[in-house]
């Protein structure tokens, strides 16, 4: 291997930073938000609406087979739509901890 210049070095920090913070982004809005929630005096997980979208699908109720990383790759008549499994096509769970409280 050739010797490495400071400024390739340089751009593989910044990529492997951009790579965790893309990585790190949906878990710091989480925390971010439940502790933003809870000092509202709401439920940290919902946020008092009593439903949680399912985190298979999205939400959607249906998930798309055929497809790579989202991205369709040959003919769009290949992917198929199933109903989701873990949320029996509803796309939404009641949420775990107002049911808690409630019952």
């Amino acid at each position: 291997m050739e010797n490495i210049t400071a400024s390739e070095l340089a751009g593989f920090g910044v990529g492997t930073l951009l790579l965790c913070a893309t990585i790190a982004a949906p878990k710091v809005d989480a925390f971010i938000s439940a502790s933003q929630r809870s000092s509202l005096g709401m439920c940290k997980k919902c946020g008092n609406l009593r439903m949680i979208a399912c985190t298979k699908c999205k939400g959607a109720g249906l998930i798309k087979e055929g497809l790579l990383f989202g991205i369709t790759l040959g003919d769009e008549s290949e992917v198929r739509s199933t109903k989701c499994v873990n949320c029996l096509g509803k796309g939404q769970f009641s949420c775990p901890e107002c049911s808690k409280s409630s019952a």
